[in-house]
């Protein structure tokens, strides 16, 4: 469901990557983002179950469709429209902002296919991490004066890290969704006042089938409940509910989708 990167072996967000290391990147400073341009047309942010609690305050948690779906937040219902970022390009103040997007330019990756070791590796196209001398004198620096990380590069290592450990606790949860057989297709329809016979619908997303998650035996969902599982399909369930809100958002921004609108992947 999210939109595609601009190459199709990396993600969301990434155009190159680049293994960090002292050697080559010795006197390298990263400062903040100045803007998030780089999510302002991007409505879809993958999303972790450990951010499921916070995030159902402000966006629909829905999955993606096909054999491995994925947990998503939608900042949009229609592709290139995101309701949280303004004319400003600023993330709107108060929202939670999901840490795939925190995470950025930085990740965990494989530089190998036929190894399993994970290097710390950054998109240097992002704009924000250079030399000492290009202007980014206020920055972070990566390394000291030994080659060591700084504790900014330790803490992002971290970050990095709990991100690919709350991603496999997310497979985890997907495969027991899977198990249970309690995913359907979604499709939401939503009707104007001054319209009420050109309703938007919006497919190309998976939901929990609530039907389905009542019919479970007792001891099913008494397993569920006690292992944390079932929070995290209640905090999906009731985000659902936000989707008029985005709707909502897009006209009052005069994003105003189509109506019979397209699939939202």
């Amino acid at each position: 469901m999210a939109s595609a990167p601009q190459q199709p072996q990396l993600p969301l967000f990434y155009k190159d990557l680049l293994p960090l290391n002292s050697r080559d990147h010795a006197d390298w400073k990263v400062s903040p983002f100045g803007t998030a341009a780089h999510v302002a047309q991007t409505h879809a942010i993958p999303l972790t179950v450990d951010e499921f609690i916070d995030a159902q305050r402000n966006y629909p948690i829905v999955f993606t469709a096909g054999d491995n779906p994925l947990p998503i937040a939608l900042m949009g219902l229609n592709e290139g429209v995101n309701t949280f970022v303004g004319d400003d390009e600023k993330i709107t103040a108060g929202v939670y902002v999901p840490a795939y997007i925190r995470r950025y330019p930085f990740i965990l990756a494989k530089m190998r296919p036929d190894s399993d070791e994970m290097s710390l590796c950054f998109d240097p196209t992002a704009g924000v991490i250079g030399k000492q001398d290009a202007g980014n004198e206020g920055g972070q620096a990566l390394f000291d004066s030994e080659g060591k990380p700084t504790d900014y590069t330790s803490q992002v290592l971290d970050f990095c890290s709990k991100f690919e450990e709350s991603g496999q606790r997310t497979r985890a949860f997907l495969e027991e969704l899977k198990k249970l057989d309690i995913l359907m297709d979604g499709e939401v329809a939503i009707t104007r006042g001054d319209n009420p016979d050109k309703p938007f619908v919006y497919r190309g997303f998976r939901m929990v089938d609530e039907k389905k998650l009542r019919e479970l035996p007792t001891e099913t969902l008494e397993a569920l409940n006690k292992n944390g599982l079932l929070m995290l399909i209640h905090a999906h369930l009731f985000s659902m509910n936000l989707m008029r809100m985005i709707f909502e958002r897009q006209i009052a921004q005069g994003k105003m989708p189509q109506a019979q609108a397209a699939p939202v992947n």
